[in-house]
């Protein structure tokens, strides 16, 4: 009986530090909520000190939702103040270094996988005269000086796909000079070999998986080489919000970031698709963009609006408007839309058994974030 006795007090003690803690915990939120907290130093929460670290009260540390959602938003437009006001004495000390004659405080770069890459011996240099030579006399070269005019054959795998022929489609109004042959049962080789005696410069072949375009293989005819890329996020015109319709004119091209021996061989195969002389007329503008080795693909056209020009405020502080009008630039994207990532590049044509791979990638490849290829 005794013991019983001294269970249940000992047990009532510890309910009653319980219920004491926690209505300590509601009274110290209820006060952080209504702004009394006990930060003598500022009015609002400094995540930052170590000091405030063990008084202050994360959003992480509140069970209720509504609050807790409550607190993170506060957390975030403090956040988004001290930013704001970092960025106006940035420019202030910009200015008045300005005013002052003297070189502005440098900015400060962030640090990205792209800056931080792995140094690489194959970077292409300005004053690299082995590379200009090689260039020169490639198998490129003859399309991109303008002594051959691109010709691209496009065709598919042997297995049919649902939306295979929608971005064929497609690609034929991207590509100029560009036509489409049904694969039929007809080997690979044998298309090379008619594609050459036809004078083609480049054969496309678009490869299906579970009837979807997963693979593109881009072969120059007649020497090679030959590009095998996995393709990936293709996004058709019609599923494009705001899309245009293309003209029929000869796009502009744009190859951005191919730094690369390998990149550099890989974008003069692409610039090999297209003439060199676009209609600027029609304002088309192909684009190839290397982030990271993954070719993000765009297609767009740029459109001149005009719109009236309002003047803020004249001398008197009167607002006027001034019936004049002001020229707006902006893009429309046409489509498709899809990204490509380089699987092999081979020597010479299609060759599945004896050809010699310029470029293959390996699991191995693949051990660092900041190794890029292109």
């Amino acid at each position: 009986m005794g013991s019983d006795r001294r269970r249940n007090r000992d047990q009532g003690d510890d309910d009653s530090d319980d219920d004491g803690g926690r209505r300590r915990r509601d009274k110290k939120l209820r006060n952080f909520n209504n702004g009394e907290h006990d930060d003598s130093s500022s009015s609002k929460p400094n995540i930052s000190t170590h000091d405030s670290k063990s008084s202050l009260i994360l959003p992480s540390m509140i069970k209720n939702k509504q609050k807790r959602s409550e607190m993170h938003s506060k957390l975030q437009q403090q956040k988004k103040v001290e930013k704001r006001k970092k960025i106006k004495a940035r420019d202030a000390a910009e200015k008045r270094a300005v005013e002052l004659g003297e070189e502005p405080p440098a900015r400060q770069v962030p640090r990205t996988i792209e800056n931080t890459r792995e140094a690489d011996e194959t970077v292409c240099k300005p004053d690299d005269e082995e590379l200009f030579a090689e260039i020169e006399t490639d198998e490129f070269s003859t399309v991109l000086k303008g002594d051959r005019t691109p010709k691209v054959l496009i065709t598919t795998c042997r297995f049919h796909s649902t939306r295979g022929p929608e971005f064929i489609k497609e690609l034929l109004e991207v590509i100029p000079n560009a036509e489409y042959y049904k694969r039929g049962t007809y080997d690979l080789k044998k298309i090379v070999t008619y594609a050459t005696k036809k004078d083609y410069s480049s054969l496309i072949v678009v490869h299906t998986n579970r009837r979807e375009p997963d693979a593109l293989l881009i072969v120059g005819l007649p020497e090679g080489p030959t590009a095998h890329f996995k393709l990936s996020k293709l996004v058709l015109r019609k599923d494009i919000k705001g899309h245009g319709n293309p003209t029929s004119h000869w796009p502009e091209l744009v190859l951005n970031n191919f730094t690369t021996r390998l990149g550099c061989r890989v974008g003069r195969m692409m610039q090999s698709l297209f003439p060199q002389n676009p209609e600027f007329r029609g304002r088309r503008v192909v684009t190839f963009h290397n982030q990271r080795d993954y070719i993000f693909f765009r297609h767009h056209r740029y459109i001149f609006e005009a719109k009236e020009a309002k003047n803020t405020e004249s001398k008197d502080k009167e607002k006027e408007l001034i019936a004049g009008k002001k020229v707006i630039a902006r893009l429309q994207e046409c489509g498709p839309r899809f990204v490509l990532k380089l699987v092999s590049l081979q020597h010479g044509t299609f060759d599945t058994k004896g050809g010699e791979f310029e470029w293959n990638h390996k699991p191995e490849m693949d051990t660092s974030r900041r190794r890029f290829f292109l």
